[in-house]
């Protein structure tokens, strides 16, 4: 398993780390956002959004709410040829069921187009990648949805659980610093005074499916020199939060980098719903291309729906 699929595999996992309270970052932060003139009559305490955002669990807490239930899964991932044109693909629907505290999976349909798997294994990185998020091999038990576990020390693992645990942090708390990550871990902390100076940070007001959010853009400066460019991992990312709850309703990524002896360059998307009164994710989209040295680049696209959910 390469040190790159590692790295990404942190965009698709169901466990996260909590971010730290750190009061003079969000107030470094804090300074440098932009409010549009609707957010500034709504009177909205910028300091307090912020802290919320940091340590914010309700992401989390929607990825591990699949482990208690049923839901069906559509899925569609994609290998494509450096002209863009499929060379292998996977499209099935699988359920998820559920019996005396332990969840396994049910494959209702499937079918798979050129090398994507040998058997039950696949040929290619990124399917490991989806797999190892929506797919259930064998019988899980003693499952929660609680998050008060939440904090992990990425320093007390090795190897490949390390290496999960820090992609874990990056998907769900995107901006904080993640230690160990080759090149790129100290880039990542965002609310960090000498990276967020890199950003563009704007509040704003919307709707997203009829549901009123805040949208909190963080984007990669407009103006930044080569050698700042090389500073950051995260080039955008763009969230809607439910201004009753600031449950996150939506959020998209766009991450690239380029160390010389890999690179990538994702962009993801998710999209909540709710079940009964809990967040659950309803669409993830990735769009990813990346390498690493003496390995075949890879391009990818996927998409889960995931619907029809049941206790």
């Amino acid at each position: 398993m390469t040190r790159l699929f590692q790295i990404l595999m942190c965009c698709f996992v169901s466990l996260c780390a909590a971010a730290q309270d750190d009061s003079a970052d969000v107030e470094a932060v804090r300074r440098m956002v932009n409010l549009s003139e609707v957010v500034v009559r709504s009177d909205l305490n910028i300091s307090t959004f912020l802290q919320r955002i940091k340590t914010d669990t309700t992401f989390y807490k929607a990825f591990r709410n699949l482990r208690i239930l049923r839901f069906t899964s559509l899925n569609d991932i994609r290998m494509l040829d450096k002209r863009g044109r499929v060379e292998a693909s996977l499209q099935s629907k699988t359920r998820q069921q559920r019996s005396a505290g332990c969840r396994f999976m049910e494959t209702l349909e499937e079918k798979t187009t050129g090398d994507m798997k040998d058997g039950d294994d696949y040929n290619y990185y990124t399917a490991q990648l989806y797999a190892g998020l929506f797919f259930t091999t064998g019988k899980v038990c003693g499952e929660t949805n609680i998050v008060a576990d939440a904090e992990r020390n990425v320093r007390t693992k090795k190897g490949v659980d390390k290496a999960k645990e820090q992609l874990k942090m990056l998907f769900f708390n995107p901006g904080k610093k993640i230690p160990g990550i080759p090149f790129i871990g100290d880039k990542l902390d965002i609310f960090d005074e000498d990276v967020a100076r890199y950003y563009d940070f704007n509040i704003d007001l919307t709707t997203l499916n009829g549901q009123d959010c805040y949208l909190f853009t963080i984007k990669r400066r407009a103006d930044l020199t080569k050698a700042e460019k090389s500073a950051i991992v995260f080039d955008n990312i763009t969230t809607w939060f439910d201004t009753k709850t600031m449950a996150i309703a939506a959020r998209n990524y766009d991450l690239s980098y380029n160390t010389g002896v890999y690179d990538f360059d994702v962009h993801m998307e998710v999209v909540m719903t709710t079940f009964g009164e809990l967040l659950v994710p309803q669409t993830l989209r990735y769009n990813g291309n990346w390498d690493v040295a003496f390995k075949k680049r890879e391009r990818g696209v996927f998409t889960a729906t995931l619907f029809d959910f049941g206790h």
